[in-house]
């Protein structure tokens, strides 16, 4: 596995992904018993239902809508034909997906919603997006300190030698990187500051150590800078992960 540098984004009001990241639009919970009014569902109907309720049609069916005749189930919205949806629809049931639109729950119900739904089972406004779209905001924000990529960059793999390296050299934040993976730290806009001096000690030391740590090391020193530069600028956190 590899670790990579990245900056808490969402401390800047100029990071263009702010808005879409800390906007809550949907939950997922596993039982939406108590929320079947406002969850989101699938019409569903067997395709030995289906088969019964069209009869010889259904070879025809199959090929007007364009549908897997292997298929064991079969949804209404895959259904193109309007009359043939129309027709299964009072055979179809329920299927809920689980996930609930938030613009849909009233007031009151939203603290039980919430306390029932996990961290990780919620989408926001950022996680909506296509892969091209967020592409291009990472472009074209500022905060995109990895060469318009993003504010995600390479530290190296686990078994990198720069922790090691910059502990002989006294550079206490890099050479914490491995420990602040596990913990999960997340480094204040001062230490950004201490980053940045660590990056001119470790220039200074790396040619001590050899050529080939100069040539696999430059890189990452270089990103370090970089990152550290744009925390400071736009008051961020960084952390290793």
């Amino acid at each position: 596995m590899g670790v990579s540098i990245a900056i808490c984004e969402t401390d800047s009001d100029s990071a263009l992904c702010k808005v879409g990241k800390t906007t809550l639009l949907k939950v997922n919970l596993k039982d939406v018993a108590g929320f079947e009014d406002i969850a989101e569902f699938d019409l569903v109907v067997p395709a030995s239902q289906a088969k019964l309720v069209l009869g010889a049609e259904w070879e025809a069916f199959l090929k007007r809508n364009r549908l897997d005749p292997e298929l064991g189930s079969l949804y209404l919205e895959k259904v193109k034909n309007e009359a043939d949806r129309a027709l299964l629809t009072a055979e179809s049931q329920k299927l809920y997906t689980g996930w609930i639109s938030l613009d849909k729950v009233p007031a009151e119900r939203m603290s039980d919603l919430m306390d029932r739904a996990g961290k990780d089972d919620r989408l926001t406004g950022w996680d909506m997006l296509s892969f091209d779209e967020m592409s291009d905001t990472c472009k074209r924000c500022p905060l995109s300190w990895d060469e318009g990529r993003g504010c995600m960059g390479t530290f190296g793999p686990e078994s990198s030698a720069l922790p090691g390296i910059a502990q002989k050299y006294g550079c206490a934040i890099v050479a914490s990187v491995p420990s602040s993976v596990e913990s999960r730290k997340a480094f204040s806009v001062e230490d950004a500051g201490k980053l940045l001096e660590e990056v001119k000690v470790l220039r200074e030391k790396l040619p001590d150590e050899g050529k080939v740590m100069v040539r696999r090391y430059s890189g990452v020193l270089d990103r370090l800078e970089k990152m550290g530069n744009t925390c400071i600028t736009y008051k961020t956190r960084f952390y290793f992960l």
